[in-house]
């Protein structure tokens, strides 16, 4: 099945000590997506996410009630995290949270690996477009709150 990428890079005007507690704590997740996806956090198998935590949302796409169960694979604080997808609409999902920190600017970059049924076709008409959505409100979102960074995406 072919796989597919998604890159974000947020560069933010704040030291990584104050960026990364936020990625931390799963509640914050739901501030950070488009209200129109209805996102909620379920259950989270701990308070603060760590490596085995697992995580279980509600989310509407299109109207469509989706269920998703995510488990941290990789967790190396403050620097980076990887969630995976274990139940939900992908085949594969590995969804990696790196930040670096260069003075006192931090750069928050995602990088998204997905692939699902119906390949480039349905990647290129109806996943990619919703998933760039997605992840320009997540980022036009942090820059806000974190005070207006400069972001960039592949």
């Amino acid at each position: 099945m072919k796989s597919f990428h998604l890159h974000r890079s947020l560069r933010i005007a704040r030291p990584l000590q104050d960026i990364f507690p936020f990625f931390a704590d799963p509640k914050n997740l739901e501030s950070i997506t488009p209200p129109y996806l209805k996102f909620r956090v379920l259950s989270s198998s701990t308070a603060m996410i760590e490596e085995g935590t697992e995580i279980d949302y509600a989310l509407r796409l299109h109207g469509i009630p989706i269920r998703w169960r995510s488990r941290i694979i990789d967790w190396d604080p403050p620097y980076s995290f990887t969630d995976t997808q274990i139940r939900g609409p992908y085949s594969k999902w590995h969804h990696r949270h790196h930040f670096e920190e260069s003075g006192n600017v931090t750069t928050a970059t995602d990088h998204v690996e997905y692939a699902m049924v119906g390949g480039t076709l349905v990647n290129k008409f109806f996943v990619r477009p919703d998933l760039e959505r997605i992840f320009d409100y997540r980022t036009a979102e942090l820059a806000r709150r974190f005070n207006l960074g400069t972001a960039s995406k592949t």
